[in-house]
This record gives C-alpha cells, sequence and structure tokens, in this order.
C-alpha cells in the first residue's frame, strides 16, 4: 500500500511532541512494506533543529508555502490512503478540506487526530467550525489515543468509524543507557510549557519540589524561560530524542502529567510513558481514566493524585523497588505496547475495510451479471 501523510514532523521533536509516535507507527508500516511519503511544512525552526536519526523508512518531503501544496495533492492522489494528521501547525483548515477531494475508488482518506480531545472540544464548541462537517466525509477517523469516550464523540458528530491507535514503545529507540552524572537526580520531569499544563506542573512537579527540598529536581522541555521555580529545581531545555534515554535512565524516577484535556478523556498515555519504559525507568504518572489498561499501579507504575503523592514515592520508595518498578513496566510494554502491534493494528483496520468494500462490489456485480434482461 501506497501512503501520503500530511503531518508535523517526523524529522523533529522541537515544539512536536508527536515526533516519537509517527517515527514508531512508520517505521513499523513501512517493516509490513507500505511504502510511506511523510509529508511536513519548514516551520516553527523544526528543519532547524532536525534529530538525529535515520528516517529512511520514509520518504521525506519539506514544503514551504502554500504554492507547494497542489503538486504534493497530486502526487497524494497516486496513493491508496491520504492521511490528514490533526496540528500540523500551517494550511490545516485547507489541508483537512482539499484531501478530501482527492477521494476516488482508488484512494481513501484519513484524519488522524494526534491531540482529540483539543479537536473535539473545538468543533464541539463551535457548530459552524469548517472541521466539523468535514468528519463524515473521511473514511477513516484515527486517534492516539483516547478510548471510548472519544470514539463516542465522533461517531456522534457523523465519522464512519473511529479507531484509536495508541501510543507505544519503539524498543530501538528507547532503551536502557548508563546514567550520566551530570544529569543524575531525585525526578525528573520532560515536558513543552503549554497552557493546559502548566497548572499540572505546578501542582504535580513544583510544588512537590517545594514539599522536598532535601531532593534534586531536573526540568526539560522548552518555555520554561522565566518561569519561578524552587532553588533545588534545574532547567535543562529542549531535550531531543538521542537525549531521551541519557535523562530516562539518569534519574531515581520519572513523572508523566498529562495535559488538562487529556487527562480529562483518559485512555490517553502519552509519549513520553513508553519513552521512560523502554528506559526501564520507574515512572509517576498523574491519574487519568484507563491507566490500568496500560499498567499495573504499583507493580509496573506509580499513580499520583497530588504533590504529596509524588513526595510520599520519592521518600518511601528505595532506589532498587524503583529499579524493579521500571524494569516490570518495561517487560509489560515490550509485551503488549509495541509500535509493532500498533502498525499490524492499523493495518488490519485498513486491510479488513478494503476486504468488505471489495465484497460488496464482487456481490453487486455478481447480482447484475444473474439479473434477466428486461424487454
Amino acid at each position: 500500500m501506497k501512503v501520503f501523510v500530511f503531518g508535523s514532523s517526523i524529522v523533529s521533536s522541537y515544539w512536536n511532541g508527536a515526533a516519537t509516535y509517527y517515527r514508531g507507527i512508520y517505521k513499523q508500516l513501512h517493516a509490513l512494506g507500505h511504502q510511506v511519503t511523510f509529508a511536513e511544512p519548514d516551520a516553527y525552526g523544526r528543519q532547524q533543529k532536525r534529530d538525529a536519526g535515520d528516517f529512511s523508512y520514509v520518504n521525506s518531503i519539506v514544503y514551504k508555502a502554500e504554492e507547494d501544496l497542489p503538486a504534493l495533492l497530486q502526487s497524494a492522489c497516486a496513493c491508496d490512503l491520504i492521511i490528514k494528521h490533526s496540528g500540523v501547525g500551517v494550511f490545516d483548515a485547507l489541508l483537512e478540506s482539499q484531501v478530501l477531494e482527492y477521494r476516488s475508488e482508488k484512494t481513501k482518506v484519513a484524519f488522524w487526530d494526534v491531540d482529540a480531545p483539543a479537536t473535539l472540544e473545538r468543533v464541539e464548541r463551535n457548530p459552524q467550525d469548517q472541521f466539523r462537517r468535514l468528519i463524515p466525509e473521511y473514511d477513516f477517523i484515527f486517534t492516539y489515543g483516547g478510548g471510548p469516550p472519544v470514539v463516542e464523540h465522533y461517531r456522534a458528530l457523523g465519522a464512519a468509524n473511529c479507531h484509536p491507535i495508541y501510543n507505544g514503545l519503539d524498543s530501538e529507540t528507547h532503551h536502557p543507557v548508563p546514567a550520566e552524572p551530570a544529569l543524575q537526580c531525585d525526578l525528573v520531569f520532560v515536558g513543552h510549557r503549554l497552557p493546559d499544563r502548566e497548572r499540572r506542573v505546578q501542582e504535580f512537579f513544583l510544588r512537590a519540589a517545594e514539599l522536598a527540598p532535601e531532593f534534586q529536581f531536573v526540568l526539560g522541555g522548552e518555555g520554561w524561560a522565566g518561569k519561578a521555580m524552587p532553588k533545588n529545581v534545574r532547567w535543562i531545555g529542549h531535550v531531543g530524542t538521542d537525549d531521551h534515554n541519557r535523562v530516562n535512565c539518569s534519574a531515581r524516577m520519572v513523572l508523566n502529567i498529562n495535559r488538562d484535556s487529556m487527562a480529562g478523556v483518559g485512555f490517553s498515555p502519552p509519549t513520553r510513558v513508553f519513552e521512560a519504559a523502554g528506559a526501564g525507568a520507574c515512572l509517576i504518572s498523574d491519574q487519568w481514566t484507563g491507566i490500568k489498561t496500560f499498567f499495573k499501579p504499583g507493580h509496573e507504575i506509580l499513580v499520583a493524585s497530588n504533590a504529596e503523592d509524588v513526595v510520599r514515592y520519592l521518600r518511601d520508595i528505595s532506589a532498587g523497588e524503583a529499579s524493579q518498578i521500571g524494569h516490570n513496566m518495561r517487560e509489560r510494554a515490550l509485551q503488549e505496547h509495541t509500535y509493532q502491534l500498533r502498525a499490524k493494528q492499523f493495518d488490519e483496520i485498513v486491510t479488513n475495510a478494503w476486504a468488505s468494500e471489495n465484497s460488496k462490489h464482487l456481490v453487486v456485480q455478481s447480482n447484475m451479471k444473474e439479473s434477466p434482461l428486461v424487454a
């Protein structure tokens, strides 16, 4: 199958939390024999901050202006499946409508939402939102999280279907490495400063640092310059993909904090969860519905409702116990949550849909042949 993708960026994780997800999915679709072209805009300085790595599993195209889109769409219509991801960052509304103009019996079109809570909140709040009326026209709706609540909301908006394809572990990229002394700390959190995340970072991370001055905390991610922080918090800036393992393996524990919208919907483990799992790190996560679907609390993951819980884990769980929890999480991820499994799930959904449609065509053709001619 030939697949043409419009996404934010596959070559850069700079202000682009979906990079790990894109890489995991499309690398494994390539391994299954699919040909993937990934088109991304030259925007937000990402091309100037490309990550190290081999991205040869996709044909990577970088476009610069709206005038480049017609040629890209012409190339896309020669493929079997066109995928428009949410949050490309530029020309989103234009692409969401134009990709549908290239639907045909040969070419199907999918919308793949990497931030379903935000998309749904927007279109449900505004009945005139352009994308709202387009939802029923897509052959497939995929999301990278959200579970039953997101499926129900998309179906209520007229989607023909909705399939969550969760984040996963790419064990070739995220794996245990030796700790680095310069990065060693008791707790690390990596996440960009976003409006609907900052309050929860203040609540779970910065307040925990205030409550536990005896511990050392490290904060990674863009946008935190100028933020008031306790003295035992060190900000290290952007953490690229090639630094994930060193950061996660140098901390005694790693903290995951979902954005408000993701935590509210639930069934939304972010990429950070599986990056930490791959490194065998002991992960503390904020509470969200569906967490038990992925990992066993207390055995494979630690779940916190507030800063007091975070501090309690730091004080009560020994380094040996933390290491065992991290090991258990990694083993579970390798068994049930790899991108190989996620890609096979996607492949089966699309393949079965095509097989079902072809079967219907054959039945119609057979009926037409058997129908007697009417004089």
